[in-house]
C-alpha cells in the first residue's frame, strides 16, 4: 500500500471519510448555538439535509468552516490519498485557535496566539502510518507560511464508557456531555512527533511544538517535504501503532 499526502482543497471535500466530513466537535461549540439567531456564518440554513440530529454531526457547517478557512487564512488540512484507488485514508486538520470553537473548553485552553491549532489527524483502519507523513505535510506548511508553533490537544485516557462520559462532562456545556474521542489524538503520539507539554492534564494536557527554534526543525521539514514532492508515494507495509 503506497499514499500520497496532499493539501485539502474544497473540491475534495465529498471524497473525504464520512466521519471526518460530518463531525463538527471541534468547528462547533453547542453554548454558541444555542445562543445563535441562526444568522451566524455555519447556521445559515437550518433546514439542510446534511444536518443531522446526532452529537456533533453536520456535514453542512464542516463544509462551511473549510470552505471560510481556505477563503480567508488558506489552507487548513492535509490529506492522505491511497495512490492505486485514489480513496482519501487519513486527514489533518489545522487552523488560527479562534476559529476552533471546542478548543477553549479544556481544562489546559487556552492555545498560545503566536500558534496554529492541530485538531485532529485521523486515519483509516490499515493506514494509520500515514499519520506521521500527514504530520510532517502540517508543519510543512506551517512552516512555509511563518508560523511560530503548533500547539495540539493530546487524550492519555482510554476510550472506555467512563472515561468518555468524563471527557465529555469536561468539555460539554450541560447540553453535550458527549466526547467525540476519535478526533482527539493519542497525547503518546504527539510526544513521538516532537510535541513538548506545555500544560499538563490528567487526561487532556496541551501540547506545543516550537518552529523557530534554530534550523534543526526546518532542515527536517524541508527533508520530509521534498521526499513528499520527489517521491509522491511512500511504502506503508507494517503493523503500526493506532493513530487517532
Amino acid at each position: 500500500m503506497s499514499v500520497r499526502v496532499v493539501p485539502l482543497e474544497l473540491e475534495k471535500f465529498q471524497t473525504l471519510p464520512s466521519h471526518t466530513r460530518r463531525c463538527v466537535f471541534w468547528e462547533m461549540d453547542r453554548a454558541d448555538d444555542s445562543a445563535s439567531d441562526g444568522t451566524g456564518p455555519y447556521e445559515t440554513d437550518l433546514t439542510d439535509p446534511r444536518r443531522t440530529t446526532a452529537d456533533h454531526e453536520s456535514e453542512f457547517d464542516k463544509e462551511a468552516w473549510i470552505s471560510g478557512l481556505l477563503l480567508e487564512w488558506g489552507t487548513c488540512g492535509q490529506i492522505a490519498i491511497e495512490s492505486t484507488t485514489g480513496r482519501v485514508v487519513g486527514t489533518a486538520l489545522y487552523a488560527p485557535p479562534v476559529r476552533v470553537p471546542r478548543a477553549r473548553r479544556f481544562p489546559t485552553a487556552p492555545v498560545g496566539a503566536d500558534a496554529v491549532l492541530l485538531s485532529t489527524i485521523t486515519t483509516q483502519p490499515g493506514f494509520e502510518q500515514a499519520a506521521v507523513l500527514l504530520m510532517d505535510a502540517v508543519i510543512a506548511d506551517v512552516v512555509h507560511r511563518g508560523v511560530r508553533a503548533i500547539e495540539a490537544f493530546g487524550f492519555s485516557g482510554s476510550r472506555e464508557p467512563l472515561e468518555r462520559d468524563l471527557v465529555g462532562l469536561m468539555l460539554g456545556n450541560g447540553m453535550d456531555t458527549d466526547a467525540c474521542l476519535d478526533c482527539l489524538m493519542p497525547t503518546q503520539f504527539l510526544i513521538d512527533s516532537g510535541f513538548e507539554t506545555v500544560a499538563h492534564d490528567l487526561y487532556l494536557p496541551r501540547l506545543r511544538l516550537e518552529l523557530d527554534e534554530g534550523l534543526g526543525w526546518k532542515s527536517a521539514v524541508e527533508r520530509a517535504l521534498e521526499k513528499l514532492v520527489v517521491e509522491a508515494a511512500v511504502d506503508l507495509s507494517g503493523t503500526p501503532a493506532p493513530v487517532g
